[in-house]
Protein backbone atom coordinates (compact mmCIF):
# COMPACT_ATOMS: atom_id res chain seq x y z
CA UNK A 1 0.00 0.00 0.00
CA UNK A 2 0.65 3.42 -0.79
CA UNK A 3 0.29 6.00 2.23
CA UNK A 4 -0.04 10.16 1.75
CA UNK A 5 0.86 11.24 4.97
CA UNK A 6 0.49 14.76 5.31
CA UNK A 7 2.63 17.16 7.83
CA UNK A 8 4.91 14.34 6.97
CA UNK A 9 7.97 15.88 8.16
CA UNK A 10 6.56 17.02 11.20
CA UNK A 11 7.07 15.13 14.85
CA UNK A 12 4.38 12.54 15.17
CA UNK A 13 4.61 11.84 11.44
CA UNK A 14 8.20 11.55 11.00
CA UNK A 15 8.18 8.37 13.63
CA UNK A 16 5.06 7.29 12.01
CA UNK A 17 6.58 7.12 8.73
CA UNK A 18 9.49 5.46 9.94
CA UNK A 19 7.02 2.69 11.51
CA UNK A 20 5.06 2.55 8.16
CA UNK A 21 8.74 2.36 5.92
CA UNK A 22 9.79 -0.59 8.41
CA UNK A 23 6.21 -2.24 7.94
CA UNK A 24 6.61 -2.73 4.56
CA UNK A 25 4.26 0.24 3.46
CA UNK A 26 5.42 3.03 0.93
CA UNK A 27 5.19 6.49 2.19
CA UNK A 28 4.42 9.59 0.21
CA UNK A 29 4.56 12.85 2.51
CA UNK A 30 3.35 16.28 1.70
CA UNK A 31 4.86 19.76 4.25
CA UNK A 32 4.95 23.38 3.95
CA UNK A 33 8.06 22.94 6.25
CA UNK A 34 6.41 25.76 8.21
CA UNK A 35 6.95 24.53 11.71
CA UNK A 36 9.02 20.98 10.27
CA UNK A 37 12.18 20.45 8.64
CA UNK A 38 13.90 18.46 6.14
CA UNK A 39 16.16 16.80 8.12
CA UNK A 40 13.58 14.75 9.91
CA UNK A 41 12.36 12.67 6.40
CA UNK A 42 16.42 12.66 5.25
CA UNK A 43 16.83 10.95 8.69
CA UNK A 44 14.11 8.32 8.29
CA UNK A 45 15.36 7.19 5.36
CA UNK A 46 18.38 7.23 6.54
CA UNK A 47 17.32 4.61 9.62
CA UNK A 48 14.75 2.83 7.02
CA UNK A 49 17.44 2.58 4.44
CA UNK A 50 14.01 3.40 2.89
CA UNK A 51 13.13 6.20 0.02
CA UNK A 52 10.41 8.73 1.29
CA UNK A 53 8.50 10.90 -2.01
CA UNK A 54 8.65 14.28 -0.70
CA UNK A 55 6.62 16.72 -1.85
CA UNK A 56 6.93 20.82 -0.52
CA UNK A 57 3.54 21.98 -0.60
CA UNK A 58 0.37 22.77 1.26
CA UNK A 59 -2.76 20.52 1.63
CA UNK A 60 -4.21 24.37 0.92
CA UNK A 61 -3.48 24.39 -2.46
CA UNK A 62 -5.98 21.67 -4.16
CA UNK A 63 -4.73 21.51 -7.39
CA UNK A 64 -1.12 20.36 -6.11
CA UNK A 65 -2.93 17.20 -3.87
CA UNK A 66 -4.58 17.01 -7.35
CA UNK A 67 -1.42 16.38 -9.06
CA UNK A 68 0.19 14.02 -6.04
CA UNK A 69 -2.75 11.97 -6.15
CA UNK A 70 -2.94 11.25 -10.07
CA UNK A 71 0.95 10.90 -10.29
CA UNK A 72 1.54 8.44 -7.14
CA UNK A 73 -1.49 6.39 -6.95
CA UNK A 74 -2.51 6.55 -3.60
CA UNK A 75 -4.34 3.80 -0.97
CA UNK A 76 -4.68 5.91 2.15
CA UNK A 77 -4.20 9.50 3.51
CA UNK A 78 -2.73 9.89 7.22
CA UNK A 79 -3.24 13.53 8.01
CA UNK A 80 -0.96 15.19 10.36
CA UNK A 81 -1.20 18.53 8.97
CA UNK A 82 -2.06 21.27 10.72
CA UNK A 83 -1.06 23.87 13.56
CA UNK A 84 -1.42 22.99 16.88
CA UNK A 85 -0.11 25.96 19.95
CA UNK A 86 -3.07 26.69 21.67
CA UNK A 87 -1.76 29.57 22.79
CA UNK A 88 -1.55 31.16 19.73
CA UNK A 89 -4.82 29.57 18.45
CA UNK A 90 -5.99 32.23 21.17
CA UNK A 91 -4.22 35.28 19.00
CA UNK A 92 -4.94 34.28 15.58
CA UNK A 93 -7.67 32.27 15.58
CA UNK A 94 -9.02 32.82 12.20
CA UNK A 95 -5.20 31.42 10.76
CA UNK A 96 -6.03 28.47 12.58
CA UNK A 97 -9.61 27.89 11.03
CA UNK A 98 -8.18 28.61 7.78
CA UNK A 99 -4.81 26.21 8.18
CA UNK A 100 -7.12 22.91 9.89
CA UNK A 101 -10.30 23.19 8.88
CA UNK A 102 -10.09 24.74 5.31
CA UNK A 103 -7.04 22.69 4.36
CA UNK A 104 -8.72 19.63 5.57
CA UNK A 105 -11.59 20.58 2.88
CA UNK A 106 -9.33 20.82 0.69
CA UNK A 107 -7.98 17.81 1.16
CA UNK A 108 -11.08 15.55 1.47
CA UNK A 109 -11.99 17.19 -2.32
CA UNK A 110 -8.84 16.48 -3.80
CA UNK A 111 -9.38 13.01 -2.40
CA UNK A 112 -12.58 12.29 -2.96
CA UNK A 113 -12.15 13.48 -6.51
CA UNK A 114 -9.21 11.20 -6.81
CA UNK A 115 -11.44 8.24 -5.35
CA UNK A 116 -9.04 7.66 -2.99
CA UNK A 117 -11.42 7.27 0.37
CA UNK A 118 -9.60 5.73 3.48
CA UNK A 119 -8.32 8.38 5.71
CA UNK A 120 -6.74 8.38 9.30
CA UNK A 121 -7.20 11.48 10.87
CA UNK A 122 -4.76 13.09 13.65
CA UNK A 123 -7.33 14.06 16.19
CA UNK A 124 -6.72 15.10 19.86
CA UNK A 125 -7.66 14.72 23.62
CA UNK A 126 -8.59 18.58 23.90
CA UNK A 127 -11.98 17.11 22.19
CA UNK A 128 -13.09 16.35 25.60
CA UNK A 129 -12.51 19.42 27.28
CA UNK A 130 -12.56 19.38 31.07
CA UNK A 131 -13.62 15.85 31.34
CA UNK A 132 -16.36 15.06 33.70
CA UNK A 133 -14.33 11.50 35.29
CA UNK A 134 -11.71 9.69 34.25
CA UNK A 135 -10.34 7.75 32.51
CA UNK A 136 -12.16 9.02 29.36
CA UNK A 137 -13.51 6.87 26.60
CA UNK A 138 -14.80 7.57 23.42
CA UNK A 139 -18.41 8.39 24.19
CA UNK A 140 -17.25 10.69 26.65
CA UNK A 141 -19.40 14.91 25.90
CA UNK A 142 -17.21 16.57 23.61
CA UNK A 143 -16.39 20.39 23.99
CA UNK A 144 -13.58 22.73 23.53
CA UNK A 145 -12.01 25.43 25.31
CA UNK A 146 -9.88 27.01 22.67
CA UNK A 147 -9.66 27.59 19.46
CA UNK A 148 -7.19 24.74 18.01
CA UNK A 149 -9.16 22.28 19.77
CA UNK A 150 -12.83 24.09 18.24
CA UNK A 151 -10.30 23.09 15.01
CA UNK A 152 -10.20 19.23 16.22
CA UNK A 153 -14.14 19.19 16.74
CA UNK A 154 -15.12 20.74 13.33
CA UNK A 155 -12.99 18.36 11.72
CA UNK A 156 -14.17 15.39 13.39
CA UNK A 157 -18.01 16.72 13.14
CA UNK A 158 -17.29 17.09 9.54
CA UNK A 159 -15.54 13.81 9.05
CA UNK A 160 -18.93 12.40 10.36
CA UNK A 161 -21.37 14.33 8.15
CA UNK A 162 -19.26 13.54 5.21
CA UNK A 163 -19.35 9.63 6.14
CA UNK A 164 -23.10 9.83 6.59
CA UNK A 165 -23.29 11.38 3.28
CA UNK A 166 -21.46 8.19 1.73
CA UNK A 167 -21.38 5.48 3.37
CA UNK A 168 -18.39 4.07 1.00
CA UNK A 169 -15.39 6.37 2.99
CA UNK A 170 -13.51 4.54 5.39
CA UNK A 171 -12.28 6.95 8.29
CA UNK A 172 -10.09 6.42 11.45
CA UNK A 173 -10.39 9.04 13.99
CA UNK A 174 -7.47 8.70 16.29
CA UNK A 175 -7.95 10.95 19.41
CA UNK A 176 -4.22 11.36 21.08
CA UNK A 177 -3.29 12.27 24.61
CA UNK A 178 -0.40 13.38 24.87
CA UNK A 179 2.58 12.35 22.99
CA UNK A 180 6.47 12.66 23.98
CA UNK A 181 9.52 10.65 23.92
CA UNK A 182 11.75 10.31 20.68
CA UNK A 183 13.03 7.45 18.86
CA UNK A 184 15.65 5.32 20.99
CA UNK A 185 18.24 6.69 18.21
CA UNK A 186 18.29 10.15 19.35
CA UNK A 187 17.91 10.84 15.40
CA UNK A 188 14.40 12.26 15.10
CA UNK A 189 12.62 13.93 17.55
CA UNK A 190 10.09 16.54 19.03
CA UNK A 191 11.44 20.33 17.29
CA UNK A 192 9.02 22.84 18.24
CA UNK A 193 9.82 26.48 16.72
CA UNK A 194 10.65 28.89 19.62
CA UNK A 195 10.17 28.25 23.24
CA UNK A 196 8.33 24.76 23.33
CA UNK A 197 4.57 25.28 24.31
CA UNK A 198 4.03 21.91 26.03
CA UNK A 199 5.50 20.30 29.35
CA UNK A 200 8.03 18.05 27.94
CA UNK A 201 10.23 19.75 25.32
CA UNK A 202 10.68 22.70 27.77
CA UNK A 203 11.68 20.33 30.64
CA UNK A 204 14.31 19.10 27.55
CA UNK A 205 15.82 22.34 27.23
CA UNK A 206 15.71 23.01 30.54
CA UNK A 207 17.45 19.29 31.07
CA UNK A 208 20.00 20.11 28.25
CA UNK A 209 20.90 23.51 29.86
CA UNK A 210 19.23 25.83 26.35
CA UNK A 211 16.33 26.87 29.05
CA UNK A 212 17.38 28.24 32.63
CA UNK A 213 13.91 27.18 34.56
CA UNK A 214 10.53 24.93 34.16
CA UNK A 215 7.59 27.09 34.49
CA UNK A 216 4.83 25.27 36.53
CA UNK A 217 1.22 26.14 35.58
CA UNK A 218 -0.53 25.81 38.86
CA UNK A 219 0.04 23.93 42.27
CA UNK A 220 -3.64 24.09 43.45
CA UNK A 221 -5.50 21.75 41.31
CA UNK A 222 -7.35 19.04 42.94
CA UNK A 223 -4.82 16.64 42.46
CA UNK A 224 -2.77 14.68 44.78
CA UNK A 225 0.64 17.20 44.79
CA UNK A 226 -1.11 20.36 43.15
CA UNK A 227 -0.51 20.08 39.03
CA UNK A 228 -2.33 19.26 36.63
CA UNK A 229 -2.22 15.00 35.57
CA UNK A 230 -1.91 14.22 31.87
CA UNK A 231 -1.87 10.92 30.16
CA UNK A 232 2.06 10.77 28.52
CA UNK A 233 2.24 8.44 25.59
CA UNK A 234 5.01 7.53 24.01
CA UNK A 235 5.71 8.85 20.22
CA UNK A 236 6.86 5.79 19.20
CA UNK A 237 3.76 3.74 20.71
CA UNK A 238 1.13 6.89 18.92
CA UNK A 239 3.12 5.58 15.59
CA UNK A 240 2.43 1.98 15.90
CA UNK A 241 -1.35 3.46 16.56
CA UNK A 242 -1.33 4.80 12.96
CA UNK A 243 -0.33 1.07 11.06
CA UNK A 244 -2.89 -0.32 13.35
CA UNK A 245 -5.48 2.13 11.96
CA UNK A 246 -4.27 1.53 8.64
CA UNK A 247 -4.67 -2.10 9.10
CA UNK A 248 -8.46 -1.69 10.37
CA UNK A 249 -9.57 0.66 7.44
CA UNK A 250 -8.62 -2.56 5.03
CA UNK A 251 -11.59 -4.27 6.25
CA UNK A 252 -14.60 -1.18 5.15
CA UNK A 253 -14.78 -0.05 8.76
CA UNK A 254 -17.15 2.64 8.16
CA UNK A 255 -16.15 5.46 10.66
CA UNK A 256 -14.31 4.77 13.70
CA UNK A 257 -12.80 6.52 16.48
CA UNK A 258 -10.09 5.38 18.88
CA UNK A 259 -8.42 6.56 22.03
CA UNK A 260 -4.74 6.40 22.12
CA UNK A 261 -2.90 6.58 25.28
CA UNK A 262 -1.68 4.93 28.37
CA UNK A 263 -4.64 4.74 30.81
CA UNK A 264 -2.05 6.31 33.08
CA UNK A 265 -2.28 9.81 34.60
CA UNK A 266 1.18 11.51 35.19
CA UNK A 267 1.54 14.97 37.02
CA UNK A 268 3.52 17.64 36.29
CA UNK A 269 5.97 16.97 39.14
CA UNK A 270 6.26 13.22 38.35
CA UNK A 271 7.19 14.42 34.85
CA UNK A 272 10.51 16.12 36.08
CA UNK A 273 11.11 13.79 38.60
CA UNK A 274 11.22 11.03 36.30
CA UNK A 275 13.23 13.36 33.87
CA UNK A 276 15.51 13.93 36.19
CA UNK A 277 16.21 10.22 36.31
CA UNK A 278 16.63 10.13 32.84
CA UNK A 279 19.32 13.04 32.97
CA UNK A 280 20.70 12.52 36.32
CA UNK A 281 20.67 16.11 37.65
CA UNK A 282 18.45 18.27 39.76
CA UNK A 283 15.90 20.03 37.16
CA UNK A 284 15.15 24.02 38.48
CA UNK A 285 11.92 24.58 38.06
CA UNK A 286 8.63 27.55 39.71
CA UNK A 287 5.65 27.27 39.89
CA UNK A 288 3.12 30.37 38.15
CA UNK A 289 -0.43 31.30 37.77
CA UNK A 290 -2.69 28.86 36.20
CA UNK A 291 -3.34 29.07 32.31
CA UNK A 292 -6.45 29.71 30.96
CA UNK A 293 -8.58 26.54 29.20
CA UNK A 294 -5.96 24.41 31.72
CA UNK A 295 -7.96 21.48 32.75
CA UNK A 296 -6.75 19.10 36.51
CA UNK A 297 -6.74 15.78 35.05
CA UNK A 298 -7.20 13.67 32.17
CA UNK A 299 -6.37 10.45 30.75
CA UNK A 300 -7.47 7.63 28.78
CA UNK A 301 -9.52 4.37 28.73
CA UNK A 302 -7.66 2.71 25.55
CA UNK A 303 -9.57 -0.76 25.96
CA UNK A 304 -11.62 0.19 22.50
CA UNK A 305 -8.01 0.41 20.90
CA UNK A 306 -6.80 -2.78 22.55
CA UNK A 307 -10.21 -4.76 21.39
CA UNK A 308 -10.65 -3.69 17.36
CA UNK A 309 -7.03 -2.81 16.89
CA UNK A 310 -4.98 -5.19 19.10
CA UNK A 311 -3.13 -1.89 20.30
CA UNK A 312 -1.92 -0.83 23.62
CA UNK A 313 0.88 1.38 24.57
CA UNK A 314 4.10 -0.71 25.47
CA UNK A 315 6.67 2.31 26.54
CA UNK A 316 6.84 3.44 30.33
CA UNK A 317 7.21 6.81 31.63
CA UNK A 318 11.30 6.21 32.38
CA UNK A 319 11.36 5.04 28.31
CA UNK A 320 9.51 8.48 27.48
CA UNK A 321 12.09 10.43 29.29
CA UNK A 322 14.85 8.71 28.65
CA UNK A 323 14.19 9.00 24.94
CA UNK A 324 13.27 12.37 25.09
CA UNK A 325 16.64 13.28 27.10
CA UNK A 326 19.13 11.00 24.57
CA UNK A 327 17.03 13.25 21.31
CA UNK A 328 17.59 16.71 23.22
CA UNK A 329 21.12 16.05 24.13
CA UNK A 330 22.44 14.68 21.09
CA UNK A 331 20.66 17.82 19.24
CA UNK A 332 20.11 20.23 21.78
CA UNK A 333 19.54 22.89 18.97
CA UNK A 334 17.19 20.61 17.14
CA UNK A 335 17.66 19.38 13.44
CA UNK A 336 19.29 23.10 12.82
CA UNK A 337 17.19 24.42 9.50
CA UNK A 338 15.01 26.74 11.28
Amino acid sequence: MKILVTGGAGYIASHTNLELLNAGYEVVAIDNLSNSCMESVQRVEKLTGKKIQFYEGDILDKEYLLRIFAIEKIDAVIHFAGLKAVGESCAIPLKYFNNNVSGTITLLEAMKESNVQNLVFSSSATVYGDPVSVPVTEDFPLSVANPYGRTKLMIEEMLNDLYQSDSTWNIAVLRYFNPIGAHESGEIGEDPNGIPNNLVPFVAKVAAGVLDTINVFGDDYDTPDGTGIRDYIHVVDLALGHIKAIEKLVTNPGLVTYNLGTGVGYSVLDIIHNYEKACNKKLPYKVTARRPGDIATSYADSSKALRELGWRAERSIDKMCEDSYRWQSRNPNGYLCK
